[in-house]
């Protein structure tokens, strides 16, 4: 058994845990996965900085929303100044900026009917602007659009309880997954970290990652379920009888990450999850979720997934 690492982070953490269990499904989409809930004193909020990762970070919905606001708004800014020159398009009502609002929404999508066209200097340069803001804007909201759907997403389910029982008449901590997709995930990896909050004997308090070795943290190939295990000896921090009342105080939590190569996509994918200690059944095992047909087709029971058995 490897030895328990420890990792001091952030020093001046604030005691209070700033986490929050997830969801039972990781990898769905941002709605589905969790993040810390952390609330920062001074830090300006400024997405044009980072406009990229803004408007990846943002869900499907939200990503529509955008696109239409800006298309409206640029089209009413161009529709603007073709209104501000009246005459300057033919077939437009004098003074009507819904003809113009029209006349702009064909220009920036080239649609080109041919009802109404620039007629002076100015109405051409504005339409040479808005023809080359049209041709940028496709660029972008296409690339954008096909990084959103080629980016590489998880589908594990996490079990929403972890069990403490002893196999092979040693305690261990264990949580099983299992792939959604059906297809296979190569060369998977899970890690395990136990955050805690400790206090130095200078008095700062600090979160401590606390690595959690696995009997097994590896496999060749996940495309079934998969459960994982955490001995517990005189090394794990869950070893003793007032254990769980210690890491209770120092408000632990569970985070498991698993990674591994998507055999369809060609991409490594990433799944997380954690656990609270409220999460933690003692004295029992999952439910069995594996059996199999007559003809030798393999069945998973996914209803029973989350249940766990109380052992006598």
């Amino acid at each position: 058994m490897a030895e328990r690492a420890t990792q001091a982070a952030d020093a001046t953490q604030p005691a209070a845990p700033v986490l929050q269990a997830g969801a039972a499904l990781v990898g769905l989409g941002p709605g589905n996965v969790q993040r810390a809930r952390i609330r920062a004193i001074g830090l300006q909020r400024q997405p044009h900085k980072d406009l990229y990762h803004f408007v990846l970070a943002q869900s499907w919905p939200r990503f529509f929303l955008l696109t239409a606001v800006m298309f409206v708004l640029t089209n009413l800014l161009f529709a603007t100044l073709y209104w501000l020159s009246p005459g300057s398009v033919s077939n437009i009502r004098h003074g009507s900026f819904e003809d113009a609002f029209y006349f702009s929404v064909q220009t920036l999508a080239t649609i080109g009917y041919g009802g109404m066209t620039p007629v002076t200097r100015y109405a051409h340069i504005v339409v040479t602007f808005e023809a080359f803001v049209g041709v940028l804007a496709v660029a972008l909201i296409t690339g954008i659009t096909f990084t959103r759907f080629s980016r590489p997403s998880a589908r594990v389910l996490f079990s929403n309880k972890a069990v403490i029982s002893s196999r092979d008449g040693v305690p261990h901590l264990m949580f099983r997954m299992a792939n959604w997709r059906r297809n296979r995930v190569v060369e998977a990896r899970v890690g395990v970290v136990l955050l805690v909050t400790e206090r130095t004997r200078e008095g700062e308090v600090m979160r401590r990652q606390v690595d959690l070795p696995l009997v097994r943290d590896r496999t060749g190939v996940f495309f079934l379920t998969w459960t994982a295990l955490h001995r517990i000896d005189a090394t794990s921090p869950f070893h003793g009888p007032d254990a769980l009342a210690r890491l209770r105080a120092q408000g632990a939590e569970l985070f498991v990450a698993l990674t591994g190569l998507d055999e369809t996509i060609g991409q490594t994918i990433h799944a997380r999850y954690n656990y609270k200690l409220d999460d933690l059944v003692m004295n029992a095992r999952f439910a069995d979720v594996m059996s199999d047909d007559p003809d030798g087709t393999r069945v998973i029971d996914f209803s029973r997934f989350h249940d766990v058995v109380p052992l006598p």
